[in-house]
Formats: C-alpha cells, sequence, structure tokens
C-alpha cells in the first residue's frame, strides 16, 4: 500500500469519525439481544442503502453488505456482531446515551463493533477504485447466544457462495488504549462450553437434617470438588477454566429444599480437552450423589470453538496495523485469553484473523471489564478500528 493511499485512509477515517460516534450512540440508547436484533438489522440495512451498496439478508436478524470494486476474483470479509447482551447498565460517563431499553445494554462493545464496520463502509464506498476484488461486510446476530450467529450464518452457504476467501474480526478491549491493536497467531480465545447440573435430595425441616438429602450442601461440595479436576486430573501445562456462574435453591432459612440447581461454564483450547473434563465433572457428580442417596440430571452443550488465528492472516493483520498504526502501538500477544467468540466458526471455512481493538481510558471511564454494568468504549478507537479494517480491505 503506498503512503499516499495510508494517508487517504487516515483522513477518510477522520472524516467519518462523528458518523461513528453518532452510529454508537443510537445502538447503544437501543440495545436489542442476541437473534431479536430486528430494529438494529433495518437499521444498518438503512445506512448500507443510503451507501448504495448491496445488501443480503441471509438470516432473520443480520446483513450483509458486498462491495464490489474492480472485478479480480479476490473476496475479503470484514466481520461485525450486532447483538446487546441481556443485563443492565450504569455508568455516568454513558449518561447521554445510556440503554431506554430495560434488560438490554451494549456491555460488550458491540454497538462499537457495528459502528465502526459502517464507518469502514463509508471509507470503502470512497475508495471503491482502489478494491481488488470484493469486500463482503458481515452484521453478523446472536454472539452472545448459543448456537452462535457465525455458526448458523456459515451454515447457510452465503458466504461461500460469494467466494469469501479471508475474513477478519475485531474486538473492543478495555487493556489497551486507543490507537493500539493486540494479536496472535494460533489459539487466541478458548472453545466455550454451557453446563447445568440439577441436584435432587429430600427437602425437609431445618432443624432436622438427618431426615432428608441436603441439595445445596452437595452442590457446595461438587462445586469445591470441580476446581480439582483441573488441578489433579489435567496436565498443568493446558489452560482450562470451570466455573459455577449461577446456584438456585431453597425458599426460606428454615426449609431443606428438594433440589440445587447449578449453572456454569467449561473454557479450554480443543472440545477434546472439554469432553475429558465433562467425564470427569459427571464422575464427581454421580460419586458425590450417590453416596448421599441423591439423584442428578446433568446437560452439558458444546459451544464455540476455539478461535485459531490463521498464520498468514495474522501476518496481513500486523503488517497493517504496523503500515497506518505504528510499529509501537501493535502488541504482540505472548498468551490467549480463555473468553470465547462465535469468529470460531468462520475460520472452520476460510482462513481468518481476530484481533483486540484498545478502547481503555480513564478519560472515558472504560477501562471495566467485559460484561460489567459500566462497560464502556473510548470512541476514539475508531480512528484505529475503522482505519485498520479499511487497510485490511485495502490489502495494506
Amino acid at each position: 500500500m503506498t503512503t499516499d493511499l495510508q494517508n487517504l485512509i487516515q483522513q477518510k477515517t477522520d472524516e467519518y469519525f462523528e458518523y461513528m460516534v453518532q452510529i454508537r450512540r443510537h445502538l447503544h440508547k437501543n440495545p436489542e439481544v442476541s437473534f431479536k436484533e430486528f430494529d438494529t438489522t433495518d437499521y444498518i440495512l438503512h445506512e448500507l442503502k443510503k451507501m448504495k451498496i448491496e445488501t443480503q439478508r441471509p438470516m432473520e436478524t443480520g446483513c450483509l453488505g458486498v462491495i464490489r470494486g474492480n472485478g479480480s476474483d479476490r473476496v475479503i470479509a470484514l466481520r461485525t456482531d450486532i447483538d446487546a447482551l441481556a443485563m443492565e447498565e450504569e455508568g455516568a460517563a454513558k449518561a447521554e446515551f445510556i440503554s431506554e431499553r430495560p434488560g438490554a445494554a451494549h456491555c460488550c462493545g458491540h454497538d462499537g463493533h457495528t459502528a465502526n464496520l459502517l464507518g469502514t463502509a463509508k471509507i470503502l464506498t470512497d475508495l471503491k477504485d482502489e478494491i481488488d476484488g470484493t469486500i463482503v461486510l458481515i452484521f453478523q446476530p446472536g454472539e452472545e447466544k448459543l448456537p452462535g450467529g457465525g455458526r448458523e450464518l456459515t451454515e447457510t452457504g452465503a458466504l461461500q457462495e460469494l467466494g469469501v476467501q479471508e475474513v477478519y474480526g475485531l474486538h473492543t478491549n478495555p487493556n489497551y488504549s486507543p490507537g493500539q491493536v493486540a494479536v496472535k497467531p494460533g489459539p487466541l480465545m478458548a472453545c466455550t462450553v454451557e453446563f447445568e447440573v440439577i441436584i435432587h435430595g429430600k427437602g425437609g425441616h431445618a432443624a432436622t437434617p438427618h431426615t432428608t438429602v441436603d441439595p445445596i450442601v452437595l452442590a457446595s461440595q461438587i462445586i469445591t470438588q470441580f476446581q480439582t479436576i483441573v488441578s489433579r486430573s489435567m496436565d498443568p501445562t493446558e489452560p482450562a477454566v470451570i466455573t459455577v456462574g449461577k446456584i438456585e435453591a431453597g425458599s426460606a432459612f428454615n426449609v431443606i429444599p428438594e433440589r440445587a440447581k447449578m449453572l456454569g461454564t467449561v473454557r479450554a483450547f480443543s472440545m477434546e480437552t472439554a469432553r475429558f473434563i465433562k467425564q470427569r465433572m459427571e464422575e464427581v457428580i454421580k460419586g458425590t450423589t450417590q453416596g448421599a442417596g441423591a439423584t442428578y440430571d446433568f446437560d452439558f452443550v458444546e459451544g464455540y470453538p476455539a478461535v485459531l488465528n490463521d498464520e498468514g492472516c495474522t501476518k496481513n493483520v500486523v503488517n497493517a496495523a504496523k503500515a497506518i498504526l505504528g510499529d509501537e502501538n501493535v502488541i504482540n500477544l505472548k498468551k490467549p485469553v480463555m473468553a470465547g467468540e462465535d469468529f470460531a466458526f468462520y475460520q472452520q471455512e476460510f482462513p481468518g484473523t481476530f484481533f483486540f481493538l484498545g478502547t481503555g481510558s480513564d478519560e472515558a471511564d472504560s477501562k471495566w471489564s467485559w460484561h460489567h454494568p459500566r462497560y464502556n468504549i473510548d470512541e476514539r478507537a475508531f480512528k484505529t478500528g475503522a482505519a485498520l479494517m479499511a487497510g485490511l480491505a485495502l490489502g495494506a
């Protein structure tokens, strides 16, 4: 990529910065949870049509934009996710555009992802004569909910019909500053599993526990033993996490309930490891409940595969980032993270790379972790994210 084209990309990014801020704040005020993004999809389609970009809607929510350049057979996809979390938010820094829809909030940055890609679309539309081949813009629903919009979209065959050859995606990250990106080849994010355990005991009076089978006590024993699976049953060089995130049991201070329910997640970097953990979890549950005279139900739902970045695509991201942002703003990650992402489904079909966009700053109160009620982004990151995505599309 020539210096003149790099300068033009940055000029266009600056020109559309306020547009991206406006889009992000509109979406932030009007969040929609996974697979319910009807207004969001209509809004995105409206923006794409104003740019005279060809659109497709292969699923009920979400959509594709197609920008055709000079007619070569090169086809590059840029992906964003559009759904919000089912939660309430807070934070004075977001007071002007805080969610107006109870029970839904963009506390994971997907509003920023969407605004960033729409800004990228504007840049690429203006620089259409510079595009080698075709650029596919993916506005994907349902990243936060199994089975994952990425899986469902790839199963429609729409991307395959368009001839996609490579796919790139980003995620906001509060651990890095605006102007920075972080990436690594190979494993970047973990595969995910959701599990549910129900312990069926025998209820009774809290003053006579000997006449009951207390499912709360059994649940606590099981949770403690779960933590020994990673520390004592697995190779210590193999990363894995077992977390119980929710417990439901009981109705009163003096009642031992009939049952206790636990919900949680397993994270690892291969489904083989996750399945081994499943086996050990069931052995723990079975042994504990049988020893006490209880029974159980155990449901283990495999979710997203691990995000495994293609080496060649990762080099493209690094080269583009260094050209546009400077070497000092490109962070080469040494370790993966245990969070999951359904971007992995695209990588099972096409070579691709996922990377982190720095959005954390004290000024924007945006150093809170993903899914925290005060999660926010420093919108200056659009000047990095849109420029980099456009650079990837233009072959930087």
